[in-house]
C-alpha cells in the first residue's frame, strides 16, 4: 500500500520532470550548436546552451532516482540463499550510495543554474577569470578554472599530508 505522502511525492516528481522537459523545449538553439571561442564569452546563446545542458542532466538524474525508488518500493530482498541475499544487499547499498552522490550533484546543478540567472556562470569563483568552454562542456557545474582547481587540489593534498 502506497502512503499519501509517497503518492504526493511521486506526483510532485512527475510534475517537476515535466516542468524540466518543458523548460528545455522552450530554449531555442540550433540542434548542432556548440559554443565557440569566436563568440562573446557567456553570450545569451552560450548561456542558453549551458542552461539546456544542465536541465537535461538534472532531468536524467531525477528519472534514474525515481527508477531506483520504484524498485525499492517493490519490497525487501527475498533471496532464499544467504549468499545471494548478501550480494543483493551489497548491490542495493552501492545503488543507494550512487543515488546519494547524484542527489548532491543535482544540488550542484541547481547552483550552476542560479549562477546563470545571476550572471556569474562561466567565471571562476576564486580568480574571476573565464572558465574555458572546453572545461564547461566537460563539467558544466565547474566553479573554478582548471589552473585554480589544480592549485586548490594540491593545497588540499598538502594539508591532508600534514
Amino acid at each position: 500500500m502506497v502512503s499519501d505522502a509517497t503518492s504526493k511525492r511521486d506526483k510532485s516528481d512527475i510534475i517537476e520532470h515535466a516542468s524540466l522537459l518543458a523548460e528545455i523545449e522552450r530554449i531555442e538553439l540550433p540542434a548542432d550548436y556548440r559554443p565557440s571561442d569566436s563568440e562573446d564569452f557567456m553570450s545569451e546563446r552560450q548561456l542558453a546552451y549551458f542552461r539546456a545542458k544542465l536541465l537535461r542532466w538534472k532531468a536524467d538524474l531525477a528519472a534514474e532516482s525515481r527508477a531506483t525508488l520504484d524498485t525499492l518500493k517493490e519490497g525487501p530482498i527475498q533471496e532464499p540463499d544467504q549468499t545471494d541475499r548478501a550480494s543483493s544487499e551489497t548491490d542495493w547499498a552501492l545503488e543507494l550510495r550512487t543515488r546519494d552522490r547524484q542527489r548532491k550533484l543535482i544540488s550542484k546543478i541547481d547552483s550552476a543554474l542560479r549562477r546563470i540567472e545571476t550572471g556569474d556562470y562561466g567565471y571562476c569563483e576564486i580568480s574571476g577569470e573565464p572558465i574555458s568552454l572546453a572545461r564547461l562542456e566537460a563539467r558544466p557545474i565547474a566553479t573554478m578554472t582548471l589552473e585554480v582547481q589544480e592549485r586548490h587540489e594540491r593545497e588540499e593534498r598538502v594539508s591532508r599530508d600534514d
